[in-house]
């Protein structure tokens, strides 16, 4: 897959260009907070992504270098998918998006998820990027 051309020098719109659809915080998001690590594991999200648009957006993720894709030690005809430093970054990120949700969206977000990271955002960060390394 062929990088984009950035629109401009814009960081948000830097970001855009790569987590600006539907799908791709959602995959973000059942890696790094769900520990998601295979190809039918993301696909059995309850957001039903299409096999094909999920196979976009893991490659897409691959080349800019935000995950990376090994074979499985138990099977070496299944692939599994971790982040790289720059995908771990996306934690605090993905963090305030949550709590934003909670604020503002009809259905809430996970009590589970938010009440530890209401009471102690920056150590609930830190052990969720603790995990990767």
């Amino acid at each position: 897959m062929k990088a984009a051309q950035p629109r401009s020098t814009c960081p948000i719109s830097f970001m855009l260009d790569i987590f600006g659809d539907r799908w791709t915080l959602l995959v973000m998001r059942d890696l790094l907070l769900n520990g998601k690590r295979s190809f039918s594991e993301f696909l059995a999200s309850d957001e039903g992504v299409a096999t094909n648009i999920l196979t976009d957006r893991l490659e897409m993720l691959v080349d800019r270098g935000v995950i990376v894709k090994d074979v499985s030690p138990d099977n070496k005809s299944k692939f599994l998918y971790y982040p790289t430093a720059r995908g771990v970054d996306l934690i605090p990120v993905l963090c305030e998006i949550t709590l934003w949700a909670e604020k503002y969206s009809p259905a809430g977000a996970s009590k589970a998820f938010t009440g530890p990271l209401k009471k102690q955002r920056q150590q609930t960060i830190a052990k969720l990027k603790k995990k990767f390394g």
